[in-house]
């Protein structure tokens, strides 16, 4: 059986890393290359590092910010950030990403998944996706608020059939709050696609990591308990082992 992995996230407003609080609330936590070097000495099996005003502001992640945290980082890498074009993901996987995530360039151009896969391999293309729940329905989300013109679940299908390597999830109304995951959302996005499924949000605990590692999820992302608790990855990990789900431990 496959090893379900501890992914922490961080994000960037640019050169900064930041929090969020369902996409919106900020808290600036400092240095990347600080946060980063304290992951080395964790036991963690990746790192998903996105730029989340990239986008916004039409831009690509800053390449010598990818330089910089890829020379720091000893784990696999995937960086995310306004990619759009071919271009641009070349620049980010020959600058030391080992994986890059795309999420506003493929909503805004489908192709781009197939033609990244096929350039690059699978294997180095993550889907990011972005989920809020309206009227309670799940809809994808985008530029703060929901985006209507896909719907969730068939956006999840396709960008499978187009050739991405793996799905991050995120859900939006959890983001940050450490109020537990969306095993719902887990499960279902999951169970309809054939590739690996990260899911991200809301995680509170380790008890909380073996309910979302119970799905049939391939990782979890983590970012606010392993900022502002004394929570580790390495906790998490063995709390999962506790109850038979495998990971990779020391």
């Amino acid at each position: 059986m496959l090893k379900k992995r501890i992914i922490p996230i961080v994000l960037l407003d640019g050169f900064s890393i930041v929090k969020t609080i369902k996409f919106n609330e900020r808290r600036n936590l400092g240095s990347p290359v600080t946060v980063l070097r304290t992951y080395n000495t964790r036991n963690v099996d990746e790192l998903i590092l996105l730029d989340i005003d990239a986008s916004r502001d039409n831009r690509s992640i800053d390449i010598f910010t990818v330089k910089e945290i890829a020379s720091e980082c000893f784990m696999p890498l995937t960086i995310g950030g306004g990619l759009k074009t071919l271009d641009d993901i070349s620049q980010v996987l020959n600058n030391g990403a080992d994986k890059v995530s795309i999420n506003s360039g493929a909503l805004d151009k489908p192709s781009l998944i197939r033609e990244s896969s096929r350039s690059f391999g699978s294997q180095s293309i993550v889907v990011s996706i972005d989920v809020i729940i309206e009227n309670g329905n799940y809809c994808l989300y985008k530029n703060g608020k929901a985006f209507k013109e896909i719907e969730l679940f068939e956006w999840c299908k396709e960008v499978c059939s187009l050739g991405a390597g793996e799905l991050l999830v995120n859900s939006v109304d959890l983001d940050g709050t450490m109020l537990g995951g969306d095993i719902v959302l887990a499960e279902k996005v999951s169970n309809i696609v054939d590739i690996p499924v990260i899911y991200a949000g809301g995680i509170s605990s380790p008890e909380n990591c073996v309910k979302i590692g119970a799905t049939h999820i391939s990782a979890l992302g983590i970012a606010s308990i392993f900022h502002f608790t004394d929570i580790t990855p390495q906790d998490c990990k063995l709390e999962m082992d506790l109850h038979n789900i495998p990971v990779r431990l020391n």
